[in-house]
């Protein structure tokens, strides 16, 4: 990869280096060009957002006015062996050339069988099945579906703080009210949002099991439950890790209930959190479970897994399927996400997300101890966040975030109001990028 820095490393492994001020010139220029083309409601505009990224590699990005940026975001946890890695982008253009669209639920294109073994061999059970698509939100409704199906249940237990898609089925999961409100008559009503026991001032991990128990036991007067969603960490929700013991908890009582478990790994799977999915840590087994995002290895690709037992519900083609797209196993995402697995196995990304997390997470709690701008230091793996204090003297989430792109740095706000800044790096981030990210976060979030 070209372009080498002062210092003689490669795009790739660059600190930041800022010619002009974010957003530059150029990424004005084009940002008046999008705001005549797209509706209005889509990418966020002002005089200091956003920068337009012209490429990218493992963990730098450069803008369309040459800045380059050290990513922390992972363009939104997308990116996690780094940004075009060199065996996914061989894969495409070795792919591109022979097939670049097949039948996915007709005549399919044989990456999609190679791809499906492939995930299989990942789950948990001994005789796994699944759904392609092509988007988080997509796989969300395919394991809504699959869990009705499976259950005849039309109830749907989500959490407090999740976030699952807008496609108007993941949105009726979604808890994010400002997401949720225009479309109120639209959304399926049989869903309840329960407690979620993670980050500072979440409900204590008794009552929110005590919330589960009596929702499922038809206390609130709700559907029958077919479903309980959850997110093994929140991540837009603001980096939420349940405390030990819980996802275990809410498992037994969806068996004993006869609910089934389905965890949204789209954000949090494929390495994220140290493990291969994060539901490892707990050690149970969902019943269904989402993953995309990383997959793709940087292509749009998701998919939904369950075991033979639960997946049977649906039933054999006869010729029309019911849950079908017309890009599902598109030969160039699936030849990437092979491409992606392969590395994430040969490059030991699993175990160095564990490693580097572990550090980097002790690192930032040494540094902001007791900083009255920071009122907790979470994470799992390189997933982690930095919850700020909220109060009139205090910068806002959003602000800190816009201060550190003018320094070179793209991390995003997640949580309410902003108020938790979101690490989620390619998992190839190098040592002297994490000891600038370190540096930077410290020295930005504690300017008064």
């Amino acid at each position: 990869m070209s372009g080498s820095d002062p210092s003689g490393l490669p795009f790739g492994q660059q600190l930041p280096r800022i010619r002009v001020r974010p957003p530059g010139p150029r990424s004005r220029q084009l940002a008046a060009r999008l705001r005549r083309v797209e509706s209005r409601n889509v990418t966020y505009v002002s005089d200091t957002f956003p920068v337009f990224w012209q490429r990218a590699h493992g963990a730098n990005v450069e803008d369309a006015d040459g800045n380059v940026y050290l990513d922390l975001s992972g363009a939104f946890g997308v990116a996690s062996a780094g940004h075009t890695p060199v065996a996914v982008t061989d894969a495409v253009t070795a792919q591109v050339s022979l097939l670049v669209h097949g039948m996915g639920d007709i005549h399919p294109p044989a990456l999609k069988v190679d791809l499906l073994e492939r995930l299989a061999r990942l789950a948990p059970w001994r005789s796994a099945r699944a759904v392609l698509a092509s988007s988080g939100s997509e796989a969300v409704e395919i394991a809504l579906k699959t869990a009705l199906l499976a259950t005849g249940r039309t109830g749907v237990l989500a959490f407090e703080g999740s976030y699952h898609g807008l496609t108007l089925g993941a949105l009726a999961v979604t808890h994010r009210e400002d997401f949720r409100a225009p479309f109120r008559e639209r959304l399926f009503p049989g869903v309840r949002f329960l407690p979620f026991p993670g980050g500072v001032g979440g409900t204590p991990v008794h009552e929110a099991i005590h919330a589960v128990s009596a929702a499922l036991s038809g206390g609130d007067d709700g559907p029958p439950v077919g479903a309980i969603l959850v997110e093994p960490v929140q991540g837009r929700g603001g980096v939420r890790v349940p405390p030990p013991g819980f996802l275990s908890h809410v498992a037994d009582l969806a068996r004993e209930h006869g609910a089934l478990v389905v965890c949204d790994e789209i954000f949090t799977g494929l390495g994220r959190t140290g493990r291969m999915f994060a539901f490892e840590h707990e050690g149970i087994q969902p019943d269904l479970f989402c993953v995309g995002k990383a997959l793709g290895g940087g292509m749009p690709l998701s998919a939904c897994l369950g075991p033979r037992r639960v997946m049977d519900a649906w039933p054999e083609s006869a010729g029309e399927a019911l849950q079908t797209s017309t890009f599902l196993g598109h030969p160039l995402s699936c030849a990437a996400a092979l491409a992606f697995l392969d590395t994430l196995e040969r490059e030991g990304l699993v175990r160095r997300a564990r490693e580097v997390g572990a550090a980097l997470l002790a690192g930032l709690r040494a540094d902001l101890a007791d900083h009255p701008a920071v009122t907790d230091v979470r994470g799992r793996g390189l997933l982690i966040g930095v919850e700020l204090a909220t109060g009139p003297d205090l910068r806002p989430g959003p602000e800190v975030a816009e201060a550190l792109l003018r320094r070179g740095v793209i991390l995003l706000p997640a949580g309410p109001d902003g108020r938790v800044l979101e690490l989620a790096p390619p998992l190839t981030i190098s040592e002297d990028q994490v000891a600038f990210a370190r540096e930077i976060l410290r020295a930005e979030i504690t300017r008064a």
